[in-house]
């Protein structure tokens, strides 16, 4: 049996790549920012930051968020049918 070699962020430089005008670090109310109960936010990986990144697959969805755990954030998706919860850190969310 063939072994699946490379990881999830496996050919993702086109996806994870950053304008010329946005690199650099992240600003600090960016990475601290506050989301409450309910509200819609759009998903958006920011490739700075590792933690609390989300599988690529979900890139570019919208959810609502269901609760808060530590820093990050239970956000409820749809994913085929299903719903889903996937725990983000706040970098990594948008409002829409």
């Amino acid at each position: 049996m063939a072994k699946r070699i490379g990881g999830s962020r496996r050919k993702s430089k086109h996806k994870l790549s950053k304008g010329i005008r946005e690199k650099g670090k992240v600003t600090i109310p960016q990475y601290l920012q506050k989301f409450k109960l309910g509200e819609k936010v759009y998903l958006h990986i920011e490739p700075a930051v590792q933690k609390g990144a989300y599988h690529m697959r979900h890139m570019g969805k919208s959810g609502i968020i269901k609760e808060q755990s530590g820093n990050c954030y239970g956000v409820s998706i749809k994913d085929g049918g299903k719903e889903k919860l996937l725990m983000i850190h706040p970098v990594h969310l948008k409002r829409t």
